[in-house]
């Protein structure tokens, strides 16, 4: 599992840590990480163009020290001081006595091997200062490696407010910083490498799954398993207008693990059509029989209210999903007041607007500022609903109403499809049926979810369908494969 840190807890770990140590011993640890996985991306480092964008405190200090290490090994290092009077001094005086020499010359950045960016380090708040600007456009031909997180981009929270600089790799000390895995931080830091320096570190704020945590959460039926022991799943979807959306959170859920679907709803004909092991009723939830766990509102159009109210009243787990969630916005958090058993909502950033909304009481926030800040928005949904949710987009967040994350590694553009959430919804709701918690659920769900798009996809269009049929084989990658 990768875990990640807030600024704040880096600082106190570190403070406590230097006051072990003699002075400067922890710079010279992150900086000796730096240099090292900087020569292992040059081709050769004897005689290799290197060009060090230094700001002002510890971030440019790491990278002036991890400039002098390169020098010393016949590197062509040079540094542009982007607050010359606030430079590290101990970081340059190391730079020059190793040959490094210090440029005002932006050629040098163009045509560098190697850039190290040490602008802004973890503390930055918003985009570049003007005088760091141009660095973000200008042209390059070798990598960047950014010191600890992209100079712009905010390491809590993985912001972007102005100009940041894009990353090939980010080097950071210590732990994952929450803004390195979740868009849109983590698209501009490239390939993220953590270099150890013996931090002592509280719980994280925030941890991304991988293959093995992911295997350990999965049920496995044993012998005296059976499909109601294994767990059974409602699906309350569709409508005559959509009865896709039942076919497709039918077809996740058949591969999540539980011992059997129920549906419930007017695509009943549709369903045992497409898929004969599905046990169907025409009426509503009410009518389905028992079951551990509901997925309610995929295409249930005007009969959303119905179908949410009915899965609600149970005892189970439900998952609320599309018009689902539009309906729990009109009436807001006082609809899941009272519930004992939990409930899961898997929004996308318009979804997630319309349920702050029905929370507050004002106008819907912007779906793109929501997308901007989705460890907030996902924190801010959880709370005000008291519910695990799920939120979908280019990095798909779960928090629960206690404020724990979870960020997903996995996943490809390509599911940007229709019914792909039907799909995810389905299979996260089966997942709750086998009794997994829902932060488990929706962690797995969503991490199994991207693994079958990539899959599918392969580079190329996939369906919500093809999908669903690549979920095994993203089950078995788990149980068997290296780390995603």
């Amino acid at each position: 599992m990768r875990h990640a840190h807030t600024v704040d807890h880096v600082r106190a770990a570190e403070a406590a840590l230097m006051a072990r140590l003699p002075e400067g011993a922890l710079m010279q640890r992150a900086a000796a990480g730096l240099a090292a996985t900087c020569a292992r991306l040059l081709p050769r480092v004897y005689g290799a163009r290197v060009h060090v964008l230094a700001g002002s405190g510890d971030n440019g200090g790491d990278a002036l020290y991890a400039g002098a290490a390169l020098a010393r090994r016949g590197a062509r290092v040079s540094a542009v001081l982007l607050s010359p009077d606030r430079a590290h001094p101990g970081g340059l005086a190391a730079l020059r006595a190793a040959g490094g020499r210090v440029t005002t010359d932006p050629a040098e950045f163009e045509r560098a091997d190697l850039v190290l960016d040490g602008i802004v380090g973890i503390g930055g708040r918003g985009g570049l200062r003007p005088a760091a600007q141009p660095y973000a456009v200008l042209p390059r031909r070798g990598r960047v490696v950014a010191v600890d997180v992209p100079s712009g981009v905010d390491a809590d929270t993985g912001e972007v407010a102005g100009a940041a600089l894009r990353a090939d790799v980010t080097v950071c000390f210590g732990t994952y910083k929450p803004g390195l895995l979740v868009d849109p931080g983590a698209s501009y830091a490239g390939v993220v490498q953590l270099v150890g320096i013996g931090l002592d570190l509280p719980e994280p704020a925030v941890a991304a799954l991988q293959h093995a945590d992911v295997a350990a959460l999965l049920p496995v039926p044993g012998a005296e398993s059976d499909k109601y022991r294994r767990g059974v799943v409602g699906v309350a979807a569709g409508s005559a207008r959509y009865p896709g959306a039942a076919v497709l959170a039918v077809a996740g859920a058949l591969h999540g693990g539980a011992g059997a679907v129920r549906y419930a709803g007017t695509a009943a004909t549709e369903v045992v059509r497409r898929f004969p092991e599905a046990l169907v009723t025409g009426g509503g939830p009410r009518d389905a029989g028992r079951v551990q766990a509901w997925v309610a509102g995929p295409g249930s159009g005007e009969g959303a209210a119905d179908v949410l109210g009915a899965a609600l009243a149970s005892d189970v787990p439900v998952l609320v999903d599309a018009d689902g969630l539009t309906e729990l916005a009109r009436t807001g958090p006082s609809a899941l007041a009272g519930r004992r058993a939990p409930v899961l909502l898997t929004p996308h950033t318009g979804e997630a607007a319309r349920l702050l909304a029905g929370a507050d009481g004002g106008p819907p926030p912007a779906a793109d500022d929501l997308a901007a800040a989705r460890l907030a928005t996902a924190r801010r949904i959880a709370a005000a609903y008291r519910a695990t949710v799920l939120l979908k987009g280019s990095t798909t967040v779960v928090a629960t109403p206690d404020g724990a994350v979870r960020v997903n590694p996995t996943g490809t553009s390509w599911l940007a499809t229709a019914g792909s959430g039907d799909v995810l919804s389905g299979l996260a709701g089966a997942l709750l049926a086998t009794g997994l918690p829902p932060f488990d659920a929706a962690s797995a769900a969503a991490y199994l979810h991207g693994l079958a798009g990539r899959t599918a996809a392969d580079g190329a269009p996939a369906t919500a369908l093809d999908i669903a049929r690549a979920l095994p084989a993203a089950w078995r990658a788990v149980r068997t494969g290296p780390n995603g």
